[in-house]
């Protein structure tokens, strides 16, 4: 038995509430092998999509108030891991196995001086062309950036994530057996005040989040599922690589040397790189959604070690 982070990206999600649930059935089977297996598991997703949707939502309408970035992540939170206990349960019911997965709203701590915070970086939302991103950042005030060639996206803070509020119950539910949705979309940001926990206007990259998760659990394995096959080096360029297996020295300078773009691989490399530094003989692979099966067994995507 050994316990896996899985964390899935936002953008594979679909476009909407009904793709969603499209989306989520082959992650479903992939994810109930790992389950049937009797591995634990604990399911981080990401928002980015969801959350700006939620957030456009409410500043378009003219007669609901609008809602703080921490609340929409919440709302995001709940539906989102709504769909992944939906598509789970009846996944492993049609296999004729019985398991609990159950969501936590998860609240995350950063610090309220992380320079991130003057320097929005996170994309959240639709994509937009060259022009209707001028339009927008006019119009709301937006920082509007190019999205690792996809389009222009508005972009937020994204602090990094200190600790995971939630962890013990998160531990222990995993221990007893059920199979924990949590982070959700990077967890809701909140700073500490006072001794007391507020939320404040950010996400936080799902990615850093699964890799602390797993950092705090001692998971043996982080799984970072995105839309690519593996972690290219080169990229787009008659030289370009894609990495198999790879150390976490050999990562860390490909890394420095630039191959990676912000807004994309950048920081599922890093997420990778802080977790087995962190956790020293664990493993962590990038794959793609399509290949899940196979990267659970380390046989495909990239294997970091």
């Amino acid at each position: 038995m050994a316990k896996y982070v899985v964390s899935l990206g936002g953008n594979a999600l679909g476009n909407n509430a009904q793709e969603q649930k499209q989306a989520l059935v082959k992650v479903a089977e992939a994810i109930s092998d790992l389950i049937i297996a009797n591995h634990q598991v604990a399911i981080v997703h990401g928002n980015g999509p969801q959350v700006g949707m939620i957030n456009l939502a409410f500043e378009s309408s003219k007669e609901t108030p609008n809602m703080p970035f921490p609340e929409c992540g919440a709302m995001s939170e709940g539906y989102i891991g709504y769909h992944i206990q939906n598509a789970l349960y009846n996944c492993l019911r049609n296999r004729n196995y019985n398991k609990t997965i159950a969501t936590i709203v998860t609240q995350v701590l950063v610090d309220p001086n992380d320079s991130n915070f003057s320097n929005p970086t996170k994309p959240i939302g639709a994509f937009y062309t060259k022009d209707e991103a001028t339009k927008i950042a006019l119009e709301k005030g937006y920082t509007m950036k190019e999205d690792a060639g996809r389009g222009y996206r508005r972009v937020i803070a994204s602090p990094l994530p200190i600790d995971i509020i939630e962890k013990e119950t998160i531990k222990v539910l995993l221990e007893n057996g059920q199979i924990v949705v949590c982070a959700g979309g990077g967890g809701i940001p909140v700073i500490e005040v006072n001794c007391r926990l507020e939320g404040i206007d950010a996400v936080i990259d799902k990615d850093y989040a699964s890799s602390k998760l797993a950092e705090l659990i001692n998971a043996d394995y982080l799984v970072i599922l995105t839309a690519v096959d593996n972690v290219l080096i080169n990229y787009r360029k008659e030289n370009e690589k894609k990495l198999t297996q790879v150390n976490k020295e050999e990562l860390e300078k490909y890394l420095l040397e630039g191959h990676f773009a912000k807004g994309s691989m950048y920081p599922k490399v890093q997420a990778a790189i802080n977790f087995i530094t962190a956790n020293p003989g664990k493993t962590a692979i990038i794959a793609s959604l399509d290949n899940a099966v196979e990267a659970f067994k380390e046989k495909a995507g990239t294997i970091i070690k």
